[in-house]
């Protein structure tokens, strides 16, 4: 960063105008200086003395002179810079904003930035702006909200096309007005039962006692639903956000460290003929149709032979790489198995499938687990060229792989060949290998594991696809606060509810039935306790708001009557 002067302020120094370099700082042929506060139309003067301000939003050119020297041709810092000034407060901080794209030479840029620290003044203090300060200006002045701000950081970070869609969907303020009309739900139902708890005994109300509580707890079960949803829609969006984790889990030379080369298309691996090549873990980042993948090349797994077989050493290091392999498979969350067809020992087999227990054992701990499994049957090629077409697989092929893995469904179930994709331009196939069938279907598994979870219709049988897809862009802090806000929400419903809950997604051991006695005050502490969760998220609004609650206090306490 170009050194300029920082008089040290707090970030709550809101009467300052703060300015900063936007673009990268280095070598370039446009830098972006940005202006925020009062002080922008001061700056703008001092820097170019004899043009007028330009209209709003519009850019216009400018020659930028040194403020603190007569303006010739000697005090010039840049004679050709664009100048847009945005007037507050429709701008992306709420107060008056002054860009100066500037040519990006360092010494250009620096000469800029120190200019700009001399024209401050005790009435219009001006510093360099603090990490993050004009986006904590923006939320404060209700131009972002916290949501929004979260997603500035996705934004920048997104490498592949789904990660900037996640980015996208948070940039707007759809999961802020959700929260917010979540809170103002809650608000309301607190109000009810305060209206309840002061002027039930003495003030007439549309409803019985027993028919308002019914009510409200009737709105919570049906908001628990939603946000439960929601919680578990954040693990999903969580692997769009930091990679989908997948490991290739197999027995030696079954062609794991081959079919990682040719997915993320170098020579990640080493590949050889000789057994356990591949010791510790090799982990490859790459984008698959949008798709950021973070895929494990491991150790292969096998046992001791059974006795009558030729003896093979298992050494220690070779043992703790099969223990490593496995560790990595159950954190995965996409399991890749490995599978090989070896010549048959006569003429009338001619192959055989290759499966060592200790692989299907570790494939069975990965279902169990829940992991998404996918087989890959490689080395294809040695099938005879009548089975080589359609899929690749012939049926009793596949009959053998659903023999041994029962829950893995037909159409996760890939023949393929690592040979002869490597060695695709001296063939006249159009996807030599099958590689690129098992490409797409590996893609297809992601959209099944990453699509967003919901209820099936409303009140009319449609389902929102987009209200579902935005709640792929919450995140971990948001995430956090919707757990709390769900737990105080089955708090509530415990305390209420005299009738069996339904079940929430993704929560077990919550249902209650039985007659129950009702503590009203406490089952209100619960629901401001859930949209103080609601709050947290955004940033803005408490549940102890006096006068919403009262407000509903009132409305519910017939004044008149």
């Amino acid at each position: 960063m170009f050194s300029a002067s920082r008089p040290t302020r707090s970030l709550l120094d809101s009467d300052s105008t703060i300015y900063a370099l936007s673009t990268a700082s280095g070598r370039a042929a446009i830098a972006v200086v940005r202006v925020s506060g009062p002080a922008c139309v001061q700056i703008y003067q001092a820097l170019c003395p004899k043009a007028l301000l330009p209209r709003p939003r519009v850019a216009a050119v400018r020659t930028l002179f040194d403020p603190t020297r007569e303006s010739s041709s000697s005090s010039v810092l840049d004679a050709g810079a664009l100048v847009l000034y945005f007037p507050a407060p429709k701008t992306v901080t709420g107060e008056d904003v002054l860009e100066l794209h500037l040519h990006g030479g360092p010494a250009t840029v620096k000469s800029v930035l120190a200019a700009i620290s001399r024209t401050t003044r005790s009435d219009l203090p001006v510093r360099y702006a603090e990490p993050g300060e004009f986006t904590r200006r923006a939320f404060m002045n209700n131009r972002l909200e916290l949501p929004q701000i979260e997603a500035l950081g996705d934004t920048l970070s997104a490498d592949t096309e789904q990660q900037r869609r996640l980015a996208v969907r948070g940039a707007s303020d759809a999961l802020s007005r959700r929260y917010e009309q979540w809170r103002q739900q809650l608000l309301y139902a607190r109000g009810e039962l305060e209206a309840l708890i002061d002027f039930a005994e003495d003030q007439h109300f549309d409803e019985s006692s027993d028919e308002l509580v019914l009510s409200v707890v009737s709105q919570v079960q049906t908001l628990r639903i939603q946000v439960g949803f929601h919680i578990q829609n954040a693990s999903k969006g969580e692997l769009l956000r930091r990679g989908i984790k997948i490991a290739l889990l197999g027995a030696p030379n079954a062609g794991k460290s081959s079919l990682l080369n040719q997915v993320v298309g170098k020579e990640a691996a080493i590949v050889s003929n000789e057994e356990g090549t591949t010791r510790d873990i090799v982990d490859v980042g790459v984008d698959l149709g949008g798709w950021y993948c973070k895929l494990g090349d491991m150790a292969g797994i096998r046992s001791a032979p059974a006795k009558g077989k030729e003896p093979v050493v298992i050494g220690t290091v070779e043992q703790e790489g099969i223990r490593r392999a496995k560790a990595r498979a159950l954190e995965s969350d996409v399991v890749i198995v490995v599978l090989s067809l070896e010549k048959g020992a006569s003429s009338g087999v001619p192959y055989k499938l290759q499966v060592e227990q200790e692989v299907v054992d570790a494939v069975n701990d990965c279902v169990v687990s829940g992991k998404c499994i996918i087989i890959a049957v490689n080395k294809c090629d040695r099938l005879p060229l009548d089975d080589q077409s359609g899929q690749f697989l012939p049926q009793p092929l596949v009959a053998r792989v659903r023999e041994l893995f029962p829950t893995v469904p037909r159409k996760r179930i890939f023949g393929l060949s690592c040979r002869e994709a490597q060695l695709d331009s001296a063939l006249e196939r159009e996807d030599p290998g099958h590689l690129q069938a098992f490409l797409r279907g590996l893609i297809s598994t992601f959209e099944e594991v990453a699509s967003p979870l919901g209820i099936e219709g409303d009140a009319n049988g449609e389902y929102d696809v987009s209200y579902w897809e935005d709640s792929l862009g919450v995140t971990h802090r948001q995430s956090s606060n919707l757990q709390r806000c769900l737990q105080h929400l089955n708090d509530f419903v415990t305390q209420t509810s005299r009738t069996s809950m339904p079940p929430v997604p993704g929560q077990e051991g919550d249902q209650q039935s039985g007659e129950m006695e009702i503590d009203i005050v406490t089952a209100a502490e619960h629901l401001r306790f859930a949209a103080d969760a609601l709050a947290n998220i955004t940033g803005k609004g408490e549940s102890g708001d006096v006068e919403d609650v009262l407000g509903v206090i009132f409305e519910k306490f017939c004044v008149g009557k």
